[in-house]
């Protein structure tokens, strides 16, 4: 239940879309920070202290009250970031910052205030990161708008390291269209102002950015767009169009929608400029003007968005239909993840075993199994058996199953398979 102050930020926020709001580092306080604690994942990794949740749990509140008493001190110093490396699909590595524990507490504390004051602000068009919408409302309301056939042409977009190009000045006069408190925004420049603990030993002091990883990141991403981009098409770019032009954005992910060529041109020739005056760049390899219309649904293309692939096909009338399935660089390396988790994990006991591959499975199925991508989820299910059964008689040199043996073993132990979750 959210606390009357969160709920005063979100009234005045909804009432007075030019209010800037003031004190809002006193709403900081021990008891609230106590409730923020309850929304850590305390599973996750430790930051350069090397102190997990469940040792900072055991003196929660002196650690809280001390960090409180530091941030209205004026001596509260954000402690270093700790740089990991994960892979990304293209091979390329992807870098994420771990906070501090106690940063990660405060951190939490501040994106809730924003969220209270920001939600009123965003538009419907943006769905990454915000509370009651996720990746597959954006999938489902961008697929009912194509299916209209109102928009023939369409620009899909990527934006170059998005995460490490903010500028730290840009955001922070952006934060104070709605913010006229110095030591809240200074607390957040503090934070993106820490130094990063390279895997190397190395101390970096970034100038631009905001690490991945930081609770705070997200929040203060989507704010950053929804000037540069959300509130530029809604106000500039649809104003001049001749004819309708729809956005649909997942955090630094967007595809854009027009009706008319010229609109779809002159946006796409624009946004470059747009993205520049933001300290963005626009990734050129991957960003594309497409037919993409119902109407002339043979020569349309087709494009990829939050792991979907839509495309123009023969419904089961004959006329035309989106069609939407897993994209193939998300199925390879979902299979490759299967795979990679299997040989970790093939020789515990089979009934853990199964309890873990039936949750990987549904997790998988309650994303991709939207209705008229069955054939892809059963593909996968069909390879995901296989690969399994090979992993199996693998582990000596005498065959462990046939495929009648196997085929009860996955009846026996219920193995997950596939099904339709959303039938948007």
């Amino acid at each position: 239940m959210k606390q009357t102050s969160l709920l005063g930020l979100a009234k005045k926020a909804a009432s007075d879309k030019a209010h800037r709001f003031q004190n809002l580092i006193g709403l900081l306080s021990v008891g609230y920070l106590l409730a923020c604690w309850r929304l850590i994942n305390k599973r996750a990794a430790c930051g350069v202290d090397r102190q997990d949740a469940r040792t900072y749990e055991q003196h929660l509140e002196e650690h809280v009250g001390a960090l409180v008493e530091a941030v209205r001190g004026g001596w509260y110093r954000a402690k270093l970031v700790l740089r990991r490396y994960i892979p990304k699909l293209n091979g390329k590595l992807r870098p994420l910052g771990i906070p501090a524990i106690a940063d990660k507490v405060l951190q939490m504390g501040v994106t809730k205030i924003l969220e209270e004051i920001y939600e009123e602000d965003f538009l419907a068009c943006s769905y990454g990161y915000r509370p009651n919408v996720g990746a597959l409302d954006a999938v489902r309301d961008l697929s009912a708008e194509l299916r209209s056939g109102r928009y023939h042409f369409l620009v899909e977009a990527d934006i170059r390291s998005f995460f490490d190009r903010i500028d730290h000045d840009k955001l922070i006069d952006l934060l104070k269209k709605r913010i006229d408190d110095e030591p809240f925004l200074r607390l957040i420049r503090k934070w993106l102002k820490a130094g990063i603990l390279e895997t190397d030993g190395r101390v970096i002091h970034p100038q631009t950015g905001s690490p991945q990883g930081g609770i705070v990141s997200p929040m203060l991403a989507n704010i950053y767009l929804h000037y540069a981009l959300d509130v530029w098409f809604e106000e500039t770019v649809k104003v001049c169009c001749k004819g309708k032009a729809y956005l649909c954005r997942y955090a630094d992910d967007f595809v854009c929608a027009f009706e008319c060529e010229s609109d779809a041109e002159r946006f796409y020739r624009a946004l470059g400029e747009r993205m520049k005056s933001f300290g963005l760049e626009v990734a050129e390899e991957k960003t594309h003007l497409i037919r993409f219309s119902r109407q002339d649904w043979q020569k349309s293309g087709s494009f990829e968005f939050l792991g979907f692939e839509f495309r123009w096909g023969r419904g089961r009338w004959g006329k035309p239909a989106l069609k939407l399935r897993t994209a193939r660089t998300k199925y390879r390396a979902a299979l490759a993840n299967f795979q990679a988790w299997c040989r970790e994990h093939c020789r515990m006991r089979k009934d853990k075993f199964f309890a873990a591959l039936n949750a990987k499975l549904r997790g998988y199925y309650n994303y991709y199994g939207i209705r008229g991508n069955f054939d892809s989820i059963a593909d996968f299910f069909y390879q995901v058996t296989r690969m399994f059964y090979r992993l199996l008689n693998s582990r000596s040199q005498r065959r462990s199953y046939n495929w009648e043996g196997f085929a009860k073993l996955i009846t026996v132990f219920k193995l997950q398979r596939p099904r339709i979750c959303h039938s948007f």
